[in-house]
């Protein structure tokens, strides 16, 4: 179930920048309250996310703090309108963490996605059996109605995929993902088949990390990277049964070098394209002897 309240994180990224380069500018809150003739606390405010800052009050703080690199200004003035803005997303929200709408939200914000898991197939390659399959498997207290609600969200989310600028998305996945039978032979066949065939798309970067590689550099879990392009840095992400935790630079230039160790493990495309094909066709083709239907698709 979703928790209580608090600031999104596009929120608390704009009250971030703003209170560094109030302190880059050695000025206190007092002195930000009084240019803009507010109280301190509301200058705090902004700060830390709580309250969304109002665009003159913003650009006015960005000259108090002589801001005047347009790619910097434009991006964070683009920032504070998404913090009000609502996107489709939003609409989940009820039905979701507040720490997962934001996670949607870096998905539409990217120029690119890594993503590694090695316990199931990343949601935005996920059929709709598939992830019915896992929804269920993991949210097994949920109504039918609700998870059916979830599963939307994850075809939902799909459509970045298809805009007519995606991200690009790299994943790598675990040999033992794509033997693991989730929702039974049909379902797994039909999403091996569409791994094959969204790995078609030229934006789309799939590889396999193969069984015979032994121990590799994230043997605690999943995560992914998002590369943003204003405000210009990389996010790093990951569940744990806790909850889910973003790290910001520079602590997710960690991140980021253990999926380039993982990448020095991994098939090709061609030889992971294969590797799919011949485990469809060896573990989840049901039809029996004779081609894959995934090896058309």
């Amino acid at each position: 179930m979703p928790t209580e309240s608090r600031p999104t994180l596009r929120a608390q990224w704009l009250g971030q920048s703003l209170r560094e380069l109030r302190d880059a500018n050695g000025m206190t809150l007092a002195r930000a309250a009084d240019f803009l003739q507010r109280n301190a606390s509301t200058v705090s405010r902004f700060e830390s996310g709580e309250y969304p800052i109002r665009r003159p009050d913003l650009m006015a703080l960005l000259d108090l703090y002589g801001v005047s690199d347009r790619h910097k200004r434009d991006g964070l003035l683009r920032l504070s309108e998404e913090v009000w803005q609502k996107g489709w997303w939003d609409g989940y929200e009820p039905d979701v963490e507040r720490q997962f709408v934001d996670f949607v939200w870096l998905e539409s914000r990217a120029t690119e996605i890594r993503s590694f898991d090695p316990s199931m197939i990343t949601g935005l390659l996920q059929t709709r059996d598939y992830a019915t399959a896992v929804v269920t498997a993991a949210e097994w207290e949920a109504e039918p109605a609700q998870i059916a609600r979830w599963v939307q969200l994850r075809m939902d989310r799909q459509a970045v995929l298809h805009r007519e600028a995606p991200p690009r998305l790299q994943v790598i996945i675990d040999e033992s993902v794509l033997r693991r039978e989730i929702g039974g032979p049909d379902v797994m066949s039909g999403q091996l088949a569409h791994l094959l065939a969204i790995a078609k798309l030229p934006h789309v970067d799939l590889r396999v990390l193969p069984a015979s590689i032994g121990a590799h550099a994230s043997l605690s879990g999943g995560f992914c990277v998002f590369t943003i392009a204003e405000p210009d840095l990389e996010v790093g992400y990951a569940e744990t049964v806790g909850g889910s935790v973003y790290v910001e630079p520079p602590a997710s230039e960690r991140f980021v070098r253990v999926y380039t160790r993982l990448l020095n493990g991994v098939l090709g495309p061609a030889e992971s394209a294969k590797l799919i094909c011949a485990i469809g066709e060896d573990c989840y083709d049901p039809a029996g002897p004779g081609p894959w239907p995934g090896r058309s698709g």
